[in-house]
């Protein structure tokens, strides 16, 4: 019995003992400052992986042993570690951290440091900064706001964003900066066609980035400098953006975003036309400057609108004067046979955008507990354009969760899902797909748009103002361009992309300071995009297709130690393993010689003998191995050192292992200052590194093309550029410095870097005697130098227990530098455009120099030949501009007055240049204001010489003497045709109110009797509100065709949209 009791004693203090080991603890974290409750704060078990957040109400829950202390960390506030004792209820004050330096920031895969370790520069943007315009592209909302980065993006739905760090590094590879979303490499390609890209026509079908759901952003790092992307190897040369998505708080929340948007375009950004005189090209045609023949069939001639004229050069408008125009001959329209005052269109090109209504909608819960975290959301952003029949439509959905398998291992996991639906996307560059190829250059200002919309409408058919020849019957088509709407509504794209991208992870912690990480990363999507034109267009009837499919693969084994190995000294150190596999294939075809059955778009309903499709496939794999080394010393010296080996498909097998290697240290100096209140924090930093680009895939072997067949003969033949077994990777080495501050307890601060890079072994096509059957071999040579300084400022010039005024400023200023050619070229050209003008890469000259025709000086002047005209070179190799801006800068205020918050973000370029097609030709053709302006004696200037007219072009003659010489403002005074390219390219600074927000939080008092509700944010908003300097005439300096190295060219611009919208966060 004794044993009995001994064994029921011993039970219950096993299971007393057992029940004592583990217990729950609540508690409330407020801040210090104003006693508010602090959401999302970290509470995690000191020594364990274990933990959990605040939730929105500052509280928490979690579940600790014996001797158990919990340790409490929040950005901005110092951490603060309590013993649990035998407390059940811990409430926790956290007091605030003047040091902005103590902030946590993602770096290279994933890997978070401390601002204050930090030896290299790197910006965080926070997601709410952009998400504040509700804008579907997270790209697009960078601008302005983060030093060394430069955004361009253009005016069309859904368009491509091109993003370069510190300027373009390599001569003909890609620029654009790598995105990495949780530790997933995201692919960014933009696969324009090189004509679409060189302003020859297609459509922008935006770039991969865009996919990314700005809703699920918490945050994106900037790494700028290549010690800043070593890690990351051959991939990283161009800067890297880390995205980190939103994670789980404690207890379960729901968040609901619900906007609208209203977009019309800005009308200084469009052309303001002349309405005194109509078509024609200064001919007097048949009779009077009009066609003249029988249009009503009561056997008298009559006055006809030259309709196969698409110029404005003709006669001068007046309403006494009764004149057949292109509708006479539509037999269905109002006016068929009937004449119309010769008078100018009531309503311009201006009335053919519309205004676009846009929404955005967005759900996501999350929740959190001891065991892990899940999330998931959906958002639904349908974007609509100002031209008819255009939008873009995204679905996207993100999964994640985490579970704490135990103390030690954590699995977690996230998906994105997405699909992007394209319809009527702009056409773009010189084309009859792009409306305004023919508003900006060649257009008859009698025309009015409303007038064309009505004949479209009235039977769908292709009823346009461009008759060929309205005096016969087969005349009455298209010559050059078709009814606008027929077009939007006829000959439209579509497109449709469908998208995953994740990972899933293993964390192990061995122990306090050393945790392993296995992890498998998947982007994978698969778009189709298909084009098409109608039968009874002017170009011929077709339909093409595009399938394409992108999978990458990545496999990451990491070991990380972190350390106090005396007491003094912190030591991190990182080794691991990367694989990556990726492959691109696709397949295009399209009917020939036109279409069987009008409106079946099928490949297999071709007239003619359809060519073989199209095939393409580029497989690529890197394996690398990479390790990494951190020393801190009492926190205030960091030496910071990586190395990485690659090895690539893309390059030869016997040479295709390479190195890279960076080394930094940082000293904050304000640790041995502590006399001076003034001063919050001050830190020294200086690095170097090496990255790189391998090979573009199939650049080692030579392979057969395979043309059209002739007949029934199949054809193969020798491609253009040779290719080289002895390629080597690209490298670029760069050299950093800078200097971060904080003052009065970090009121203000500031970090400056100076930066110089050069890329070496450039991969670049190189022109070679046509005598060994090719036109350019791939070649490892060239150096490109770019070197600049970036400056960041905050302030908070006013502070109160209501009111705060926060400014955030950024500038920079990049240096672009060809050095080196191959062998002993001095020019490379990058792309040729319509008009007669190319970018290139020039030795002792900017990356991206435009050259075309000038003026032939003389003293400096632009000197006149003896008919008065202008006196023009006959190369085309001068130099005339250069697409690079001399300086970028952004300026963000947020002031907050109790529940009240307003910021607004001025965007600024000074410098660059940009030629206008638009202006080279519509300046000629007579439909800008300018062409019809009185000249210098007050008279009109379209008069003829004799009748007081004519006009005086400004420079000198051939003997230095200042220009008398009066010529006929007739068909190209103005434009291409006496005058040179140079006088087309135009200075590209602007300035631009590019965002501004307006919020208001409901009170809490009042949120209180909603039941179940927490928080409710509504919102005023704008995004390129107002363009407040800018010197391209009738355009948007920022307006381009694509993403790319190709930049600086304008063709068929379109107008800015200025978008305002309204939205409501719901808060559960």
């Amino acid at each position: 019995m004794k044993k009995l009791l001994l064994l029921g004693v011993l039970v219950l203090a096993v299971f007393s003992t057992s029940m004592a080991q583990t217990r729950q603890v609540t508690g409330k974290v407020t801040a210090s400052e104003d006693g508010a409750a602090l959401p999302g704060v970290s509470v995690s078990l000191k020594g364990s992986s274990r933990g959990t957040t605040t939730a929105a109400d500052g509280t928490y829950k979690i579940t600790v042993g014996d001797g158990a202390a919990i340790t409490f960390s929040f950005v901005g506030y110092k951490p603060q570690t309590v013993s649990v004792g035998s407390q059940s209820s811990i409430n926790v004050v956290l007091a605030t951290d003047a040091s902005e330096l103590n902030e946590v920031v993602v770096t290279a895969l994933g890997l978070t440091r401390t601002k204050n370790s930090l030896p290299y520069a790197a910006q965080q943007v926070k997601g709410e900064e952009l998400t504040r315009v509700r804008t579907g592209n997270a790209i697009q909302a960078l601008s302005g706001k983060v030093a060394g980065l430069q955004i361009i993006q253009g005016n069309a739905i859904g368009g491509s964003t091109n993003v370069v760090v510190r300027g373009n590094k390599s001569l003909t590879g890609n620029n654009q900066a790598l995105f990495v979303v949780d530790g997933v490499p995201i692919d960014n390609t933009n696969k324009n066609s090189g004509n679409q890209q060189t302003g020859r026509g297609g459509y922008d079908y935006g770039n991969a980035a865009s996919d990314i759901n700005p809703d699920d952003i918490e945050n994106m790092t900037v790494l700028k400098g290549a010690a800043a992307t070593a890690l990351y190897g051959s991939r990283a040369s161009n800067g890297v953006i880390m995205i980190t998505t939103k994670k789980a708080k404690r207890g379960l929340g729901l968040t609901i975003n619900a906007g609208l948007t209203v977009g019309t375009i800005d009308k200084s950004t469009f052309p303001t036309y002349q309405n005194q005189y109509g078509a024609g090209y200064s001919d007097p045609y048949q009779k009077d400057g009009f066609l003249y023949f029988d249009a009503n069939g009561d056997g008298t001639n009559d006055l006809v609108v030259p309709t196969a004229e698409d110029a404005s050069y003709g006669v001068k408008f007046n309403p006494s004067l009764m004149v057949y125009h292109w509708d006479a001959f539509d037999p269905a329209g109002p006016n068929y046979k009937k004449m119309k005052p010769w008078v100018a269109a009531a309503n311009t090109p201006v009335t053919f955008y519309e205004t676009a209504i846009s929404n955005n909608t967005n759900i996501m819960l999350d929740g959190a507990n001891d065991k892990g975290t899940y999330k998931l959301g959906f958002t639904r952003n349908e974007e609509r354009g100002t031209l008819p029949n255009s939008v873009v439509t995204k679905n996207i959905v993100n999964l994640g969760g985490s579970y704490n398998v135990n103390e030690k291992l954590t699995a977690s996991a996230v998906a994105n899902f997405s699909i992007v639906d394209g319809k009527g996307r702009y056409g773009s560059g010189y084309s009859g797909q792009n409306v305004n190829q023919n508003f900006r250059q060649w257009y008859q200002t009698n025309v009015d748009i409303q007038e064309q919309k009505e004949a479209y409408f009235r039977n769908n058919q292709n009823v346009t103002w461009n008759w060929g020849d309205p005096s016969s019957a087969a005349g009455l088509k298209p010559i050059y361009t078709d009814n606008y709407y027929w077009t939007r509504y006829q000959n439209y794209e579509t497109d449709t992309r469908t998208r995953i991208f994740g990972n899933a992870q293993l964390d192990y912690k061995a122990t306090s300071y050393l945790a392993f990480l296995g992890r498998i990363t998947v982007d994978t999507y698969n778009e189709l995009q298909e084009e098409r034109t109608a039968v009874g267009s002017q170009a011929t009837a077709g339909y093409s297709r595009l399938d394409r499919t992108f999978n990458e693969t990545n496999y990451d084994l990491m070991a990380n130690f972190d350390k106090d190995v005396i007491k003094d000294l912190n030591v991190k150190a990182l080794a691991g393993l990367n694989l990556r596999k990726s492959y691109t294939r696709a397949i295009s075809a399209a009917t020939n010689g036109g279409l069987i059955v009008p409106g079946l778009y099928s490949v297999a309903n071709s007239k003619g003998t359809v060519a073989a499709a199209s095939e393409g496939y580029s497989p690529r794999e890197v394996f690398g191995m990479f390790g990494g080394l951190t020393f801190t010393y009492k926190g205030f010296l960091t030496l910071d050192g990586t190395v990485r080996r690659d090895k690539s498909s893309t390059l030869p097998v016997e040479n295709n292992q390479y190195n890279y290697y960076s080394g930094s240290l940082s000293w904050l100096f304000s640790h041995h200052i502590q006399d001076l209140p003034w001063l919050t924090s001050g830190k020294l930093r200086a690095n170097w590194a090496t990255v790189g680009n391998d090979a573009p895939w199939g650049a080692i072997k030579n392979v057969y093309d395979q043309p059209a067949p002739f007949g029934s003969t199949i054809l193969f033949s020798v491609p253009s550029t040779q290719n080289n077994p002895i390629l080597k990777p690209e490298q670029t080495q760069s050299r950093e410095i800078g200097l971060e501050m904080a003052f009065l307890q970090n009121r203000l601060g500031f970090d400056a870097t100076y930066y110089q890079s050069n890329t070496l072994d450039q991969i670049l096509p190189a022109a070679v005697s046509a005598a060994t059957g090719f036109s350019s071999s791939y070649v490892n040579a060239g150096n490109i130098e770019n070197k600049g300084v970036e400056l960041s400022v905050y302030a908070t010039p006013i502070k109160t227990a209501d009111f705060s005024w926060n400014v955030n400023a950024n500038w920079t200023k990049n240096q672009s530098l060809v050095l080196s050619l191959y062998g002993g070229s001095q020019n490379l050209q990058l792309g040729s455009f319509q008009g007669g003008v190319s970018l290139n890469a020039t030795v002792g000259q900017p990356y991206g120099v435009l050259q075309g025709k000038t003026w032939v000086l003389v003293n400096g002047e632009k000197s006149v030949k003896a008919n008065g005209r202008y006196n023009i070179t006959t190369t085309t190799t001068n130099n005339i501009g250069n697409m690079n801006p001399d300086w970028i800068g952004g300026l963000n205020n947020t002031f907050k007055y109790k529940n009240v918050s307003f910021s607004f973000l001025i965007d600024v370029k000074k410098g660059g240049n940009v030629f206008s097609l638009d202006q080279y030709y519509g300046a000629a053709t007579g439909v800008y204001a300018e062409s019809a302006a009185l000249n210098d004696k007050g008279n009109p200037s379209r008069n003829t010489i004799a009748e007081g007219g004519g006009v005086i072009m400004p420079g000198v003659k051939a003997d230095g003497t200042p220009n008398d010489i009066r010529v006929e403002n007739d068909y190209g005074t103005y434009g291409y045709a006496y005058n040179p390219a140079a006088a087309f390219v135009y200075d590209a600074t602007f300035v631009k109110l590019r965002e501004a927000n307006l919020t208001y939080s409901l009170p809490k008092s009042l949120v209180a009797k909603l039941g179940g509700v927490k928080g409710v944010d509504v919102s005023v908003f704008g995004r390129n509100l107002w363009i407040i300097k800018k010197y391209v005439p009738y355009a948007d300096p920022e307006e381009n065709l694509s993403s790319g190295n190709i930049q600086g060219y304008q063709s068929g611009a379109y107008p800015t949209t200025r978008s305002i919208g309204f939205n409501v966060k719901l808060l559960f």
